[in-house]
C-alpha cells in the first residue's frame, strides 16, 4: 500500500483475508499515512452496527489529536449539518460512515484515501461515487470472502489483490464445517461440550420473522 501511495496514480487494492487476521490495522496504518500528509480519509461500511465499531477501533488507536467522525443514516439532521461543514473545510480528518458518506450532500476539502469494509455489498457504482468524491482517490476494499483467482481476474480486473493468510500472533483462525443430518447429533455435543468450558455460541438464523411463502 505504501508503494502505491508513490505511484503517481490512484491505488486500487484489495485485502482480503479471515475475520480477525487485521486488515482492520492494516486500513487504519495505511489511513494514517495519508492524515499525517494533510489529506482526508473515508471508510464505508455496509451497516451501521459495524461503522460504530470501526469508529471505537479508530478512536482507542489513532494518535491524539486527529479528528475521527461518524455519518449514519440515524445522525441527527442538525448534526449531519455541522458534520458536512467540518468536512468541507478539512476539519475532519476521518469519516466514517454507511451509505450515508455517498450522498449528493457529503464534499470533502481533500479526499484522497477510501476504504470499503465488506466490499460484496456495495455496488462497483456505489464504490465509484465516494472515491470520486476525491481528485484521483486511493481506495482499499477489503473483504473476509475467499475470492478464487480466476474470480480475481474476471470480476476485478482493475485491482491489485492482497491476501493476509496469517493471524497475528496469540489469536487463532477461523475453522468452518458443515453439519448434514449424520453429524447432527455430534454437533449438539460439540457445542454442549464448549459450553461446559465457559464458552458462548452464537447461532444465526436465516429468517427473523414467520414467513408463509419460506417453509422454515
Amino acid at each position: 500500500i505504501k508503494e502505491d501511495f508513490a505511484q503517481g496514480h490512484p491505488m486500487m487494492r484489495m485485502a482480503q483475508g479471515d475475520v480477525g487476521c487485521g486488515k482492520t490495522t492494516v486500513a487504519l496504518l495505511a489511513a494514517l499515512m495519508v492524515v499525517k500528509n494533510k489529506g482526508q480519509v473515508a471508510l464505508m461500511c455496509p451497516t451501521e452496527s459495524l461503522a460504530l465499531q470501526h469508529a471505537q477501533t479508530f478512536r482507542e488507536l489513532v494518535p491524539h489529536g486527529t479528528e475521527i467522525e461518524l455519518l449514519l443514516g440515524s445522525t441527527r439532521p442538525a448534526q449531519k449539518k455541522t458534520i458536512y461543514s467540518r468536512l468541507k473545510t478539512g476539519k475532519i480528518d476521518i469519516i466514517i460512515g454507511t451509505h450515508s458518506l455517498i450522498q449528493d450532500s457529503v464534499d470533502f476539502k481533500n479526499l484522497q484515501f477510501v476504504i470499503i469494509d465488506e466490499q460484496h455489498k456495495f455496488g462497483v457504482e456505489q464504490r465509484q461515487r465516494l472515491s470520486g468524491k476525491g481528485d484521483g482517490a486511493h481506495t482499499l476494499i477489503m473483504t473476509a470472502t475467499p475470492i478464487p483467482r480466476t474470480l480475481q481476474l474476471a470480476q476485478y480486473g482493475d485491482l491489485e489483490i492482497s491476501t493476509i493468510r496469517t493471524m497475528p500472533t496469540g489469536r487463532s483462525g477461523i475453522k468452518t464445517r458443515i453439519v448434514s443430518a449424520s453429524t447432527y447429533e455430534k454437533y449438539l455435543s460439540f457445542i454442549k461440550t464448549r459450553l461446559s468450558l465457559g464458552e458462548q455460541v452464537y447461532i444465526v438464523a436465516p429468517a427473523i420473522t414467520e414467513s408463509e411463502t419460506l417453509d422454515i
